[in-house]
């Protein structure tokens, strides 16, 4: 057995394929001076036609995994686009007089070898994303075929020291039993890629392996624990084929509650609503069983295009998002652009940090033209549905009232062109920053409701980036402080009696139920995929019981107290489709 790191769960067993290293050689080819033009030439040519090549993986990728996961691409066209990257390619050419392609190999080992002696597993990480791109370029300008990979006759385990989101989307999942990988970790864009596949991955195994794998080699790997298994003996693989089924049979059982209301023992009902972006990310959610739209994140429909979306194109989108949730609630959140997502056709200043600089709301009340043009959009959908909208990052009244006071200009306008909308919408905001919540109470005045975006409140309450891996360890969810905002913020949404709802990745943590259930947290919004895990939790839970180890976690003074409890509480019941009561109690 050799242990890895696991960084997509999953078992998987097959036999490997082992992707050759893609290494470049070339000779050190210098030009005449006089050429110099026509080596720019070709780099730039080869620029534009690996960007292209990027918009078109981007594109396939995004109607397979959806566009959040895919805006990994983008960080790839910010490379070619990157001024200390091309200056470095353009400084050798024009002083060194070599030829483009001996130049791009020059700059992309440079940077290789500067991010590899950083003492930061994220930013190692990030090396593999200037290999991948530089790699592309080079083909390009040394007109090299694509690496082969495996042909789609036989499902097999795919071994690469290491692999890029390139090559990852090119591979066939239905074909890809599992990935190994010499380097890499969680953080890996294609750790995050294969996760969304849903491809097992065990990574990190340089220096760990003793014997090479070779293709053809038997192996097993589970993703969940990073144990990989070279030539496994009978007892071993009818061990893990066992762990396989039980896998399977888990999923399958699971997709049985879509249709099953979350209700849990003693009869306490919840809304579980979805997280999408588009409406292929919606038709997920209404397969798994959400009720509604907790969070539609409006900013992917910005992206892959040239310019602004047009009010009717974004009204036709929020509209057959209306209709084909019915009478359930669409929270539509306004445009959320700035921090890690970005426009081609809109530039953002250069910022020092950008998540706490020219973003989301800040921007809507900039750019008031491209604000009322949503909020029109929103607005005429409203008219056939139960569409609600929501303003991020708010951290001052000002900010509410003035985005109102748009919304009322908006509305002015609609009824001077004879435009219906609901004149009832709701209007509400998400608690994400913790200026918001130490005046929740007097935002809860302001509007109707709130969404507590725990990703980005947990992030700015511990002054954590969760995906810088030095420091990704002190991402604390439980941590008292984080607990405190949140009853905070509920507390003060109660007293006014406006409603209140969770989202983000302590919204999708089954082990947080009774927090929710403490809080009186009756709607909860998180990825499609995770939504029968905590609906089956819920079928599978006493609320009176949650609530008395809620209490508890709410009195602790660590993180690791509350998570230890909370986790041995998930763990003391069984998986059974049964559940809920002959009464209900809704909570608020």
């Amino acid at each position: 057995m050799i242990q890895g790191i696991g960084a997509a769960a999953g078992v998987a067993i097959g036999k490997a394929f082992v992707l050759p290293n893609w290494e470049w050689s070339l000779p050190d080819t210098q030009v005449n001076p006089v050429d110099l033009a026509k080596e720019f030439e070709r780099l730039y040519e080869g620029i534009r036609t690996s960007k292209d090549e990027i918009e078109f993986i981007k594109k396939e990728f995004r109607e397979v995994v959806g566009p959040e996961e895919s805006s990994i691409f983008d960080a790839h066209l910010a490379i070619l686009d990157d001024p200390v990257f091309m200056s470095e390619i353009r400084g050798i050419i024009e002083r060194q007089y070599k030829a483009a392609e001996v130049a791009v190999k020059e700059a992309i080992d440079h940077f290789v070898a500067m991010f590899d002696l950083l003492d930061d597993e994220y930013m190692k990480e990030r090396a593999v994303d200037i290999k991948d791109v530089g790699n592309r370029l080079l083909k390009h300008l040394l007109g090299a075929p694509e690496v082969t990979l495996p042909s789609d006759t036989q499902p097999y385990i795919l071994v690469a020291k290491e692999l890029s989101p390139s090559q990852l989307a090119h591979l066939n999942p239905a074909y890809v039993l599992g990935i190994v990988t010499m380097m890499g970790g969680k953080t890996s864009h294609s750790s995050i890629m294969a996760r969304a596949l849903g491809i097992p991955l065990v990574a990190g195994l340089e220096n760990k392996i003793l014997t090479p794998i070779q293709t053809g080699d038997m192996l097993v790997l589970d993703g969940e624990t990073g144990a990989v298994m070279l030539h496994p003996d009978e007892s071993t693989l009818r061990d893990f084929t066992s762990r396989r089924a039980k896998q399977q049979r888990k999923r399958e059982q699971l997709e049985l509650l879509a249709t099953v209301e979350a209700v849990t023992k003693d009869g306490v009902s919840l809304r579980l609503a979805g997280n999408i972006s588009s409406v292929k990310e919606l038709n997920m959610a209404l397969k798994y069983g959400a009720e509604g739209v907790g969070l539609f994140r409006t900013e992917f429909l910005y992206m892959d295009r040239s310019s602004f979306p047009t009010e009717d194109e974004q009204f036709e989108v929020y509209k057959l998002v209306a209709e084909k949730v019915g009478k359930e609630t669409v929270v539509i959140r306004t445009l959320d652009i700035g921090g890690d997502k970005h426009l081609d056709y809109f530039q953002l200043p250069e910022e020092q940090n950008p998540f706490l600089g020219y973003r989301a709301i800040r921007i809507s009340l900039d750019r008031k033209d491209m604000f009322k043009t949503q909020i029109a959009a929103i607005l005429r959908a409203s008219h056939y549905g139960n569409v609600r909208m929501m303003f991020p990052m708010i951290s001052s009244v000002e900010e509410v009232q003035a985005a109102k006071a748009v919304l009322n200009e908006v509305k002015n306008e609609l009824d001077s062109r004879g435009v219906p909308y609901n004149r009832e919408m709701k209007v509400g905001i998400m608690i994400e920053v913790p200026a918001a919540v130490m005046i929740a109470d007097l935002l809860a005045e302001e509007v109707d409701f709130f969404s507590i975006g725990t990703n980005d409140l947990v992030q700015y309450v511990l002054a954590v980036d969760r995906m810088n891996e030095q420091i990704a360890h002190m991402y604390h969810p439980y941590h008292p402080g984080v607990l405190r905002m949140i009853r905070m913020t509920v507390d003060a949404a109660h007293s006014v009696g406006i409603d209140v709802s969770v989202c983000g990745e302590m919204a999708a943590d089954e082990r947080s139920l009774p927090l929710w259930l403490e809080l009186g947290i009756g709607v909860l919004s998180m990825s499609p995929q995770a939504l029968l895990k905590v609906k089956h939790r819920t079928l599978n839970t006493l609320a009176s019981e949650a609530r008395e180890i809620a209490k508890v976690c709410f009195r602790n003074r660590t993180s690791t107290e509350t998570e230890e409890q909370l986790s041995a509480y998930v763990g003391r019941s069984g998986f059974t489709l049964g559940g809920g009561g002959d009464s209900k109690e809704k909570t608020s």
